[in-house]
């Protein structure tokens, strides 16, 4: 689990990106160019880029990219083929929406093909278009994705289990192939579960965007819990984070919808903040700024990311 333990440390904060790295706000993403970026953003150090699982377009939910506009594991397959050593995330597999056998395949094939750089995240899901085109009760999706979450489980590290469940029956079959180790499993919110539940059985929480005071809060609970079920061992926590970076290095932090416009030093000073708390992974999400992507990312990498990859402050 090298990009596990390589992107997610405790007491240490990482960065990622979402996809797509592209300018884009009302209008859908082109998703040109996405190559080039997955591969500037490995050279640059950023420790993964991250997925969004979402299947029809839907007006009425003001989300242009429909996730990335490609299907989750199709793409994150070809940005795989394309870069060497970057993580490839998602965040997060929507699980009642996909059968828990084929979601094991899957993920357990990509992790053969492409060894120690996929993170996954699943969720319950909030998209009611999506439900409704697969004939999937939304208001029970809660029951859904539990029974998903046992079953793929139970498939992808027994061999010859015995299942019978919603989704299917399993008797004298196996899946293959076997992932060669444990692949990690991070809960996106609450799943429509307990702050209990996901803290027995995630790897790791993947929590919506709070001001530092708020999600202090959020990770002092989640960490009571882990420590109650598990004891003294370590579950990342990670957030997602739009930035709108400013030409002004000096541009002091203003709050936009679900996250900030700042320049470089003022966005240091608050993932410092977000470190201090406990956060250990942040996805930045690129799309509301107005200069080319690109250079966003390259300031980025040359001035932010190596302030926290090499644990210490990068002289001016």
């Amino acid at each position: 689990m090298n990009s596990y333990l390589s992107a997610l440390k405790k007491d240490q904060l990482t960065l990622g990106l979402s996809v797509p790295m592209e300018n884009y706000e009302v209008n859908a993403p082109t998703m040109e160019d996405q190559v080039e970026r997955a591969q500037q953003a490995e050279d640059l150090g950023f420790s993964a880029l991250w997925l969004q699982d979402v299947l029809l377009e839907d007006p009425t939910f003001e989300d242009p990219a429909t996730g990335q506009i490609f299907d989750s594991l199709i793409y994150l397959t070809y940005l795989a083929s394309h870069t060497k050593t970057i993580a490839l995330g998602t965040a997060a597999l929507v699980a009642p929406l996909r059968h828990p056998l084929r979601m094991a395949k899957e993920i357990a094939s990509i992790d053969k093909l492409f060894p120690d750089r996929l993170m996954l995240g699943i969720s319950s899901g909030d998209r009611r278009k999506d439900f409704e085109g697969l004939n999937i009760p939304i208001m029970e999706r809660g029951e859904w994705f539990r029974e998903a979450y046992h079953v793929f489980q139970e498939v992808l590290y027994n061999e010859f289990p015995d299942s019978e469940s919603r989704f299917g029956k399993i008797h004298k079959s196996n899946l293959v192939p076997k992932p060669s180790e444990q692949i990690p499993v991070f809960l996106t919110g609450y799943c429509q579960q307990t702050l209990d539940w996901v803290a027995e059985h995630g790897d790791g929480w993947m929590f919506y965007p709070q001001r530092p005071e708020q999600q202090k809060e959020t990770i002092k609970a989640y960490r009571e819990k882990v420590a109650h079920y598990h004891g003294d061992v370590f579950r990342p926590f990670f957030m997602p984070l739009p930035i709108e970076l400013t030409e002004d290095p000096n541009y002091q932090p203003e709050k936009i919808p679900a996250g900030y416009r700042t320049g470089r030093h003022g966005l240091r000073d608050l993932l410092e903040e977000y470190q201090s708390i406990g956060v250990n992974h942040i996805m930045l999400g690129l799309s509301k700024n107005k200069r080319p992507v690109e250079d966003v990312m390259q300031e980025l990498g040359e001035e932010v990311v190596p302030f926290f990859t090499n644990g210490g402050k990068k002289d001016e």
